[in-house]
């Protein structure tokens, strides 16, 4: 069962590597309104959020499947994280990528360990080695969402908030498969009903916001953007996130590209922290005119730091390399 105490539960698995991350006030996006505070999954281990629900998921392997090793496909960040928490175990890992994952992060897996495995153009071509994997050769497969363990990892970042910031009233989540958002609304619509989760994505495959439209799990096209970890579907077969997030996520909304880069320089410029596109899309939302529907007391969910540096300079000087 996925509830307040599998997200407790899985907090002692959680802190055995992962961080117990700075709720940070922000001088630079609070008003005399409103109250604004970080979330810097940032200072993670590997450099995003992703460290929990992996670290939870390899916590709770059997022995047997332990001997059999994981598998995973990933934008980056989950393959990173599932390969540090594995490794740690002595785990063997399989990361299976498509060739849109900037070569950076595929680096990084590769530097831990991992067997990386670059396949086809889409999340969904990745997922099909992985499918082989496990119907071939007895792999296990950890998934960066749609996997108990990893939504109850990523919900101890909901606990966290609530914990160190009780007058909480909004959070902001960057939102693509739906495990950080289905954990942290778990956490968070467990402990008061009447605090908000707001799922924030790009407009360029926003598989979740989608499926939520249709009211069922859909297919989308995958673009290049500058949030390319939120890229990827939701799965035809979803389980457990697109349910969690009919249920509790109360809006979804969605940034073009000059948004998303807003948002990079905002929190380097102003706040001294480097972020991928992906985790800077609730700061993106702060500074547009969607933030009058926000409350008083706004957590922003700043999810990574792994993003591609000269990539990272063009932003900051002006440019949008995958356009508007």
């Amino acid at each position: 069962m996925l509830s307040l105490q599998s997200v407790l539960k899985a907090r002692q698995s959680v802190g055995e590597v992962a961080i117990r991350t700075s709720l940070m006030p922000s001088t630079s996006l609070s008003t005399e309104t409103r109250a604004v505070r970080l979330k810097l999954e940032t200072l993670q281990p590997t450099g995003s959020f992703k460290i929990r629900g992996a670290t939870n998921a390899i916590a709770n392997l059997t022995a047997e499947g332990a001997k059999r090793g994981v598998v995973c496909a990933s934008t980056g960040n989950h393959g990173r994280a599932l390969t540090y928490a594995a490794k740690a175990r002595g785990v063997r890992t399989t990361v299976c990528m498509s060739e849109l994952v900037p070569e950076n992060k595929v680096a990084a897996i590769r530097d831990l360990g991992a067997e990386v495995r670059i396949v086809g153009q889409s999340q969904d071509d990745a997922q099909l080695e992985v499918n082989r994997l496990v119907a071939e050769e007895g792999m296990i497969e950890i998934p960066p969402f749609d996997h108990q363990d990893v939504i109850t990892g990523q919900g101890t970042i909901g606990l966290e908030i609530v914990e160190d910031w009780p007058e909480v009233d909004t959070v902001l989540v960057p939102l693509s498969g739906g495990g950080l958002i289905a954990g942290i609304a778990l956490a968070i619509k467990s402990v008061c009903f009447d605090i908000k989760v707001i799922g924030v994505s790009m407009q360029r495959g926003a598989a979740m916001k989608e499926s939520l439209q249709r009211g069922y799990p859909v297919e989308v096209t995958e673009e290049p953007s500058l949030a390319d970890s939120l890229g990827g579907g939701i799965g035809l077969k979803n389980q457990f996130t697109f349910d969690i997030a009919q249920e509790l996520i109360d809006d979804v909304i969605l940034l073009d590209e000059g948004q998303i880069a807003d948002g990079m320089r905002h929190l380097y410029r102003k706040e001294g922290i480097v972020a991928e596109g992906a985790a800077a899309v609730g700061v993106s939302v702060l500074l547009g005119e969607l933030s009058e529907q926000l409350g008083e007391n706004v957590a922003v969910v700043v999810s990574g730091r792994n993003v591609d540096m000269p990539l990272f300079e063009e932003v900051m000087k002006g440019a949008l390399p995958f356009g508007k």
